[in-house]
């Protein structure tokens, strides 16, 4: 068995464990409120549970689907993505003051999350080409510039959380393909100046920074839901109160089955059910990286970083603001989480990292130019055939004497 196919078992283990366990979680998280509203304690379960089938679908596609073929549609993606952004601002669906979902029947969707994938397809297509930006001027465009396009519209819904994760991303790609980290620090911190603008300028968004700093000094307002995460996350110890004992999800944790599952599972498993859950995210950063330091394949090696880091940096994400560490931006734990866009667009990009890592493309053979072929086309290059060192010398040996004695005959 190969590394890649070693890593690619690895990956389909840790991505079946963390979907698993999300329904698990979800089902704990949501079956006393479900009954009492639906009647039904599997309601949101089995919704996620369809979303899963879905995704795990598109992951096996995109596993046997050459991720080459993604190259040639980025601009595609990138249209179809920025339309829907705009799309959910006049007919999405408000839900508490935002507009970010889309519905189509018993459907609903999030476009946000498909603009998360397909600004990683783009950006690993355009790195791909050439030189990557050396200079802030290179950095802005076109891949500044768009990006900035992508969080003005995700601002608008508003969803920061998105903006910000879309960000660490690229940040991560420009990084692995050479973009010095003076430029790229001069960039993020633009790009922080103006996310904190947008913080400031909203009521809302500025209350909940204040709440991080000091969650106590408002802990029935602005501050409600860190601090009872921090209960929850306290209250569970070593061991946890045991699966489904959760207190802080009857009506104590707001969005305690999405934003805030992790404090549920530190609530229910303890530390040491939250420090394997930290662990399986660890090791998916870690063969997700493998994956794209073996890919031979530009694209692939900035596509593969990108994909990693989306998964890996919302987790990150997540995990420290529910443990206070950080402020609350909306963000969902991947995998786990409910939600169907999140979870659909997460196995889709587990889809194409198993397909680099087992080397479609990855092993492609080194091509040089022909310089003897009067139409220029490259040629398979191939090793030249060693002569002995024994001959060589006898080559060498030959041509000093033979130089020798046309020297003698001259004289």
């Amino acid at each position: 068995m190969t590394k890649g196919h070693f890593e690619a078992r690895l990956l389909l283990l840790v991505s079946f464990g963390l979907v698993a366990f999300g329904l698990v979680m979800v089902y704990s998280a949501t079956s006393a409120s479900a009954a009492l509203q639906n009647g039904d304690p599997a309601y949101y379960v089995k919704r996620q549970g369809i979303y899963a089938g879905l995704g795990l679908a598109l992951m096996f596609l995109f596993a046997r689907f050459r991720f080459q073929a993604l190259r040639k549609l980025a601009p595609v993606l990138v249209i179809s993505s920025l339309g829907l952004l705009v799309a959910v601002l006049v007919l999405g669906q408000a839900v508490n003051g935002a507009r970010r979902w889309m519905t189509f029947g018993p459907a609903v969707f999030q476009p946000s999350e498909l603009a998360k994938l397909a600004l990683a397809v783009w950006a690993a297509a355009y790195l791909a080409r050439g030189r990557p930006p050396m200079t802030l001027k290179e950095l802005w465009r076109p891949i500044g510039a768009l990006s900035s396009v992508f969080a003005v519209l995700l601002l608008l819904e508003p969803d920061l959380g998105t903006a910000i994760s879309i960000f660490l991303m690229l940040a991560a790609m420009l990084l692995a393909a050479g973009t010095p980290v003076r430029t790229l620090g001069g960039g993020l911190s633009l790009a922080t100046a103006l996310g904190i603008a947008a913080v400031w300028f909203e009521p809302y968004r500025r209350a909940r920074i204040f709440s991080f700093i000091n969650p106590w000094h408002d802990a029935q307002g602005a501050g409600f839901q860190i601090v009872q995460a921090m209960i929850g996350l306290g209250s569970g110890g070593i061991f946890g109160l045991g699966l489904g004992q959760s207190v802080q999800k009857a009506n104590y944790l707001p969005e305690a089955h999405t934003d805030m599952i992790f404090a549920i599972i530190g609530e229910e498993l303890g530390l040491v059910g939250a420090t394997a859950l930290i662990a399986a995210y660890a090791t998916f950063a870690y063969v997700g990286l493998r994956i794209a330091l073996r890919c031979r394949d530009p694209f692939g090696k900035a596509l593969a970083t990108g994909l990693t880091m989306l998964v890996c940096g919302q987790a990150a994400i997540n995990i420290a603001a529910v443990m206070g560490l950080a402020p609350l931006t909306g963000i969902p734990l991947p995998f786990v989480s409910y939600g169907g866009s999140s979870l659909v667009v997460a196995l889709a990009a587990v889809g194409i990292l198993l397909n680099i890592a087992v080397g479609h493309g990855g092993e492609a053979a080194a091509r040089v130019r022909d310089r003897g072929r009067g139409d220029g086309r490259a040629r398979a290059a191939r090793a030249r055939r060693r002569r002995s060192a024994a001959g060589a010398r006898r080559t060498g040996e030959l041509r000093r004497v033979a130089g020798s004695r046309r020297g003698a005959a001259r004289s």
